[in-house]
């Protein structure tokens, strides 16, 4: 294997957090702020990229970095090294609540293909990419843009899907329509596109937005119930606006409603 091999456990249920184990000299690498506890004697290092453009020189890595700029993350990743002798424990949290996803990258060809912002950690050699969308409706409707994110390698990688997640094994020509922002991720033989949802109703009164994200087998798609996105949108419409009270979400009667459902701020 290129990538090394770790041994992991998923804890929790709504806010999930992978443990991975790593023997003498074997490492992970994360994105920033994803950390949450570790062993002693693990070494932590920031890196451009992935840190797997190492072997090509400054240049090459320079090059692995920019192309993170591209999906909206940082140049820098966090690697996380065990130099000592015996195992030790590292683990790395969700960032709201839903579900860690485990890829064995071998078992799906090598590479997987999933939203920019769903990566969490990987095995040390696994490649983080970008993969650039073939079709222009993809890139402009997509809610996604021209460019998600790729996972290539022999290793494991996890992934973090909002809410519940749902796994769909497509075969050969059947389709799935699906909300563009439910994707977590798919395998290589998916072809994904977008097509107009259609209908004057639909389009103007619908509230679904006007594009569905196809996807056609053979492959295996990945979905979730609460995309980030969604979850901030309804936080932010549910927050105070301009300095003001908030909705009186209890009670029809507002700010009274409150007072009476126990909400005594005043």
């Amino acid at each position: 294997m290129n990538a090394h091999e770790i041994d992991y456990a998923i804890f929790g249920e709504e806010m999930q957090y992978v443990e991975i184990e790593l023997d003498p000299q074997e490492g992970v690498v994360a994105e920033a702020g994803s950390f949450m506890m570790m062993d002693d004697g693990i070494k932590m290092e920031t890196i451009f990229g992935d840190g797997s453009a190492k072997n090509k020189g400054f240049m090459g890595s320079i090059l692995g970095a920019g192309k993170r700029i591209l999906t909206g993350e940082s140049l820098f990743m966090t690697a996380f090294y065990n130099d000592l002798v015996g195992k030790k424990r590292i683990s790395f949290a969700s960032p709201y609540p839903g579900k860690i996803l485990p890829i064995d990258l071998t078992a799906f060809g090598g590479k997987f293909i999933c939203q920019k912002d769903a990566f969490l950690c990987a095995a040390k050699g696994v490649t983080i990419g970008i993969e650039f969308s073939k079709r222009l409706g993809r890139g402009l409707f997509g809610g996604e843009g021209f460019i998600m994110q790729k996972l290539e390698g022999d290793g494991m990688a996890f992934v973090h899907a909002g809410g519940t997640m749902a796994k769909r094994v497509l075969q050969p020509g059947e389709i799935l329509r699906v909300d563009t922002g439910c994707i977590v991720g798919f395998t290589q033989g998916v072809d994904y596109d977008v097509e107009f949802v259609g209908g004057i109703k639909n389009t103007i009164f619908g509230g679904e937005g006007l594009f569905f994200a196809k996807l056609q087998g053979p492959g295996t798609v990945y979905i979730q119930s609460l995309p980030f996105s969604r979850l901030a949108g309804r936080v932010l419409a549910s927050a105070p606006q301009g300095g003001g009270k908030d909705k009186g979400e209890g009670s029809i009667l507002g700010g009274l409603g409150d007072l009476l459902d126990g909400d005594n701020r005043f």
